[in-house]
């Protein structure tokens, strides 16, 4: 299949892309172990969104494999994944913040940037804002769920020229934060960038 579409996301950056109804979006993990922050919204109605709540109900699993559907916040189908070769990817961690970034590892990284100024310096270019930010996937991210509820952050599993890729359900607008997060491992404590191509 031809690409349209062929960029590269530095380490740290933010970026975001409408996809038609039918493109498939293929997100390169380049060097390996780099989380890639997304979310998601209805390109016709940015108030339709992505909810990880519908999309864990309706697959019954914490997990996002191949065959996974992507549900927004009204329970429609918003992207399909149609292939994926690294098998561990989440949406119950959240994004980072300065906020959070201070709680978990001291006041002294509260200047450092993370995904949520990311996401609203890029909803700012579509015309909204932090309020309209939700939950989100963290591609490649490898967040284990313990018996008792519990998540974790620990060493991806991720490695260089991994992938997945997305099918889009309908007009979508894309919205990655290429995660400038390095205090914890879900980065290798050194982001990287990462590829993105539409087809």
């Amino acid at each position: 299949m031809a690409t349209d579409y062929d960029f590269t996301i530095p380490a740290r950056a933010p970026w975001s892309h409408v996809l038609k109804k039918g493109q498939t979006l293929r997100i390169v993990d380049l060097e390996g172990n780099q989380a890639v922050d997304c979310i998601l919204y209805s390109a016709a109605d940015p108030a339709e969104r992505y909810s990880s709540c519908e999309t864990v109900v309706a697959q019954k699993n914490i997990f996002l494999n191949v065959g996974t559907v992507l549900m927004s916040n009204e329970g429609n189908p918003m992207m399909t994944i149609v292939a994926d070769n690294c098998g561990r990817h989440d949406t119950s961690g959240g994004a980072c913040s300065c906020e959070s970034n201070t709680l978990r590892y001291g006041h002294h990284t509260k200047h450092q940037h993370a995904c949520v100024e990311n996401f609203i310096y890029e909803l700012g270019q579509h015309g909204l804002g932090k309020r309209d930010m939700v939950s989100n996937i963290n591609w490649f991210m490898n967040v284990p769920v313990e018996a008792d509820g519990a998540l974790g952050i620990v060493d991806g599993i991720s490695a260089p020229g991994k992938f997945l890729e997305l099918r889009a359900e309908m007009d979508t607008l894309v919205v990655i934060s290429n995660c400038p997060q390095i205090n914890n491992p879900c980065n290798g404590f050194n982001p990287t960038p990462v590829r993105v191509t539409i087809s």
